[in-house]
Parts: structure tokens; C-alpha cells; sequence
């Protein structure tokens, strides 16, 4: 069978979220009232909206809503999003909260969390701690086996999404053993749980992130995700998907800067012409856009990769993805500020919140620090 058709259909469906986006979103005003000024990178009602377009859930089982595409999908989906700056943050966490119970989880869980996110619910993930952030195995988050459950304390911190969230994916404690990556469970906690507190912590991006204080928090045993104690390798087997997932966000971030930046320096005018004619600018726009073409080209190469190979070890591929796409991200809205002079500071462009929001780039989903580990231990250094 030809491969054709798919390949028709995947660019349907690619111009159909650009079409959306620039419908909804097209304009500064509308994305201003969607975002409460700027400062919420979430809006629920779009959220939904796309949820039952069928598009939330284009790479989950369709046994539980899903549309039954692959990670390259799914790629393409939250890059054109972020692309075309639809505030839609929590989508790309939920997805992978989705997948994470889609792999481990059980058939009720799938029903409630894989179906509720094709239905457009959100979803959180709590692993950082005030003293456990790239070192997640160093955790201290407890739940403690109870008759019927486990009964939760400690503190989570950085945790994305958690004050719209329906449940948080906690990643926890469940029994002190000598190996700092065994005894870590995966337990599913509503946020309207007795005992968990969930604080704002503003950024510059806005409300983003919180922290989270769990006191006597008690959930049934049934919110366990996969196996007591084994949580580590279901961790290890879901980063390939992070990352690629954040890559793709943040090739579409990458994109939109670029896309400002270049549409201001090919009008403004100094000297008698477009700033963007004078050597200076325009080789640097030559450069930032091979860059930019260097991260697509690599972020679904990999997604290709995973899809052909779901269970292989891609951490080396999957977190060269994350790193270059990330300080791609960064380094174009830098240099598209200074491209822009003092627009590019002023809050009537939109690239001052490019910049707001990929400066963490090279810190979200594991630091650039940490990528270039996993990399340089993929060559035995």
C-alpha cells in the first residue's frame, strides 16, 4: 500500500491547526483576552476546543478516544500550536501524563485519564523538589502504605500546570531502600485532595508553576500507576517522548520569534531602507533560520525514530533534540530583541514574551546541563 495518503493527510491536518490558530489567535488582542493580559499561558475553553476537534488526543490508543497517530503527530500538533501562539500550555504535560498511564496504567485508569485527556482535561506531573531537581532519584517525598492507600507528605516544587490540573501524576516514596532509584511509585492525586495545598509561584512567564505541600494527603490504593516501588524504569521509559515533545513545543516558540523578528526588520526602516538589507542583519537572520531548519530536521528525525522503535533506547537522540531546539529557542529571541532595538522590549510586540518564555527553555524537562551528560555518556565519556 502506497504511503501517499497519509502523507495527504498528516498535511491536512497540519494546515488545519495553522487555520485554527490564525482564526482564533491571529491577533494580539485576541490572545491577550485569551491569556488575561499575557500573564495565564492556559486557556481551558481552547483547550477543549481542540479536544473535540479530535486533535488532543492524535497520538493515544483509540480504544480509549484516541485517533491512533504516533509521536510524529503529535509533534506536529504542538508545534503549531506554539507556532501560532495558541495558549494552550497544559496540553503538551497532559499528553504525556496520558501516555505515561496509557503504558503502565490500568484499564480503569486509561478510561479516566487517557480518555479525559482526549476529552480535553489537564493533567500535572510532580517530580522536582526544593533539594531533588536533576537529581530526581534523590527525592524525599513520602507515601506511606496505609490500609486502603497510601497516605502522602512532603513538597514538590516547579510543578507545571497543577492549579488547573484534574489529577497530578506524583512521583514519590513509597519505601526507603539503599538504592536511591528503587522504592519510587507513580501515584494519581485530585487536586481537590484533603491535605495538598498548591501554591503559586510567579515567573516571569506568569502563573506557570507551583509548589505543592502534601499533609496527610490520603488517596486509595488504586491510585497507584504500574508497578509499587518500580517507577524509576517506568520514568526512563517515557523520557524519549518528553523530550521530543518539549522539543517540538519549543521548535514552534522558536519559529513564531523568528517569524516577529523578520517581519519587523524587513519593514522598519533606517537610512533610506529595511533594516533587514543591511549585511549585519540579514546574515544573522541567514544564520538563525539554518538553525532553525537544522532543529526541524532533527526534532522529527527522532519522532520518526521513537515511532518506529517505541520501546529502544533513544536518550542520546531524544535529548540532542531538547538541547539544540531549546537553545535554539533561546538564542533566537535574544538576538530578535536586538534586531528589534527597543520594540523588541516593549510590550507591544510580542517578542518580549518570547524571550519571558524560552529563556527557561534550557531549564524545563531537564536542563541543557543535564541533556549534555545524558549525551556525552551515550559516548562513554
Amino acid at each position: 500500500m502506497s504511503a501517499r495518503p497519509a502523507v495527504d493527510d498528516r498535511k491536512h491536518f497540519i494546515e488545519a491547526v495553522r487555520t485554527f490558530a490564525r482564526r482564533e489567535c491571529g491577533t494580539r488582542e485576541q490572545r491577550a483576552a485569551l491569556t488575561n493580559g499575557g500573564t495565564e499561558a492556559h486557556n481551558q475553553a481552547v483547550n477543549r476546543t481542540l479536544a473535540e476537534l479530535g486533535w488532543s488526543g492524535v497520538a493515544m490508543d483509540p480504544e480509549w478516544g484516541g485517533a491512533g497517530g504516533g509521536v510524529t503527530d503529535a509533534c506536529h500538533l504542538l508545534e503549531e500550536l506554539a507556532h501560532g501562539k495558541v495558549p494552550v500550555f497544559g496540553l503538551g504535560i497532559s499528553m504525556i501524563v496520558a501516555r505515561t498511564v496509557q503504558e503502565f496504567g490500568t484499564d480503569a485508569q486509561r478510561a479516566e485519564i487517557v480518555g479525559g485527556f482526549c476529552r480535553g482535561d489537564v493533567f500535572s506531573v510532580a517530580m522536582s523538589e526544593p533539594d531533588s531537581g536533576s537529581d530526581v532519584g534523590s527525592l524525599t517525598c513520602r507515601a506511606e502504605p496505609v490500609e486502603g492507600g497510601y497516605r502522602i507528605n512532603g513538597q514538590k516544587t516547579w510543578i507545571s500546570c497543577a492549579h488547573y490540573a484534574e489529577k497530578i501524576l506524583l512521583v514519590c516514596r513509597t519505601e526507603p531502600t539503599g538504592d536511591k532509584h528503587e522504592g519510587i511509585s507513580m501515584l494519581l492525586v485530585p487536586t481537590d485532595t484533603p491535605g495538598l495545598s498548591i501554591r503559586p509561584i510567579e515567573t516571569l512567564g506568569g502563573r506557570e508553576v507551583n509548589d505543592l505541600y502534601f499533609t496527610d494527603a490520603v488517596v486509595p490504593a488504586d491510585a497507584l500507576v504500574g508497578t509499587e516501588g518500580g517507577a524509576w524504569r517506568q520514568l526512563m521509559a517515557g523520557l524519549n517522548f518528553e523530550r521530543v515533545l518539549c522539543a517540538a513545543i519549543f521548535l514552534g516558540n522558536a519559529g513564531a520569534a523568528f517569524d516577529d523578528a523578520l517581519d519587523y526588520v524587513g519593514t522598519r526602516e533606517q537610512f533610506g531602507r529595511p533594516i533587514g538589507s543591511f549585511q549585519t542583519i540579514k546574515h544573522r537572520v541567514a544564520d538563525l533560520a539554518t538553525e532553525l531548519e537544522c532543529c526541524s530536521l532533527l526534532v522529527y528525525d527522532v519522532a520518526r525514530k521513537v515511532d518506529e522503535n517505541p520501546g529502544g533506547a533513544l536518550s542520546r537522540e531524544a535529548s540532542m533534540a531538547k538541547l539544540k531546539v531549546t537553545e535554539t529557542a533561546k538564542r533566537i529571541s535574544i538576538e530578535g530583541m536586538q534586531m528589534m532595538g527597543g520594540a523588541g522590549y516593549t510590550t507591544e510586540y510580542d517578542m518580549e514574551q518570547h524571550l519571558r518564555r524560552n529563556i527557561v527553555s534550557t531549564v524545563f524537562a531537564g536542563t541543557s546541563e543535564m541533556q549534555r551528560e545524558i549525551i556525552a555518556k551515550a559516548y562513554r565519556l
